[in-house]
């Protein structure tokens, strides 16, 4: 049986992957996940066995940079000896600053590596260890920034969702559903632009339609604030926190206000809910407005540049949703064409198929 070593970390957007990866081969393979301190708040300890490493960010504090170059290459050392104790066959690594010591170490050892990269941006991680990788895994084909050179190592696949998601009740077209449910979600690292604005759009919007709204709030302090405007408004809601276990949110939700988080928007998309994506302006080379970029040009969400934010617009814009039954459902019909090949199933056969034939 060949030993397969997952390597992750930092935001939700890296480690949730890892995880669906995990259980879509551990019935094959013998699996071990390895996270830093940062993306292991993202994993379930109950389910998933995992070991913890730390990995300096080399340009966070420029006065720490000499120490960190050195842990950095430290990291490399101790990277090459748990593969060496583990007997690791094959390294995946889902991205991120901390990954690349393992991918180094997996180069060094001559092993078999395979990169994953669920947004339409190659990260910078990957880009550097794509020269000694054996194959990447993309969502999108036609990433941007990736080389040509190397366009024979991409292989495309559906996107990988939790197996809970395929449990869960799709969307369909209701037009006589009189009470509107919205899902406001940050993503795994939040959003205070969400805390502020879109809250007060809610209470907006509730004058002329009925909502019950699920939110996750990013900065507890403004909890109470919040809970407050929409008490006197009289708005049904619940608040939340993200985490890897969040696919119970999904059910009976009309429309999702969303960052453009890989994972997020095609669970969104699996389950045709129809969303609205207004990407992190400060997200590493702009992935998530060309994540979200994907749906828009397939007609499947409504985008939304934050910097170009304009309040009356955006109420404008919710309540032709809520009217607009033809566009919406437009939506919806085109969210299920893109998602329909995508079962647990197929998936598992292929991603076992990739990596035991190369």
């Amino acid at each position: 049986m060949k030993n397969i070593l997952i390597v992750t970390g930092g935001s939700g957007g890296h480690v949730v992957p890892s995880t669906t990866l995990y259980e879509h081969l551990k019935n094959k393979f013998s699996v071990n996940i390895v996270s830093d301190l940062r993306g292991s708040k993202f994993i379930n300890s109950k389910k998933f066995k995992y070991e913890l490493i730390d990995v300096p960010n080399l340009f966070l504090n420029p006065y720490l940079l000499p120490i960190n170059i050195f842990k950095y290459f430290l990291s490399v050392f101790k990277s090459i000896s748990f593969i060496k104790k583990n007997k690791i066959n094959i390294l995946i690594s889902t991205g991120g600053y901390m990954t690349f010591p393992f991918c180094l170490a997996a180069f060094i050892l001559k092993k078999k590596i395979f990169l994953f990269e669920p947004n339409s941006v190659l990260g910078r991680s990957n880009r550097f260890a794509l020269k000694f990788s054996t194959k990447i895994i993309c969502y999108d084909k036609h990433v941007k920034n990736f080389p040509v050179k190397y366009n024979s190592k991409k292989i495309i696949v559906e996107p990988i969702l939790k197996r809970e998601i395929y449990d869960l009740k799709k969307n369909s077209i209701n037009l006589e559903k009189k009470i509107k449910k919205i899902l406001i979600i940050g993503g795994s690292q939040g959003a205070s632009f969400f805390d502020s604005n879109i809250t007060n759009l809610i209470i907006e919007i509730s004058k002329k339609h009925e909502l019950e709204v699920t939110q996750q709030i990013s900065n507890n302090n403004n909890l109470l604030s919040i809970k407050s405007k929409y008490d006197n408004s009289n708005i049904n809601y619940k608040f939340i926190e993200f985490t890897n276990d969040s696919y119970e949110l999904y059910n009976g939700i009309d429309l999702a206000i969303t960052r453009g988080g890989a994972s997020t928007l095609s669970e969104l998309s699996f389950l045709n809910i129809p969303f609205v994506s207004i990407p992190l302006p400060s997200a590493k080379d702009n992935h998530q407005f060309y994540n979200s970029e994907y749906y828009y040009k397939k007609n499947c969400c409504w985008l939304i540049n934050q910097s170009k934010f304009e309040t009356d617009k955006f109420i404008k814009m919710i309540f032709e949703i809520f009217n607009n039954n033809q566009d919406y459902n437009e939506k919806i019909n085109n969210l299920e064409k893109i998602t329909k090949k995508n079962t647990w199933n197929n998936i598992n056969n292929n991603i076992i198929e990739i990596i035991d034939e190369n």
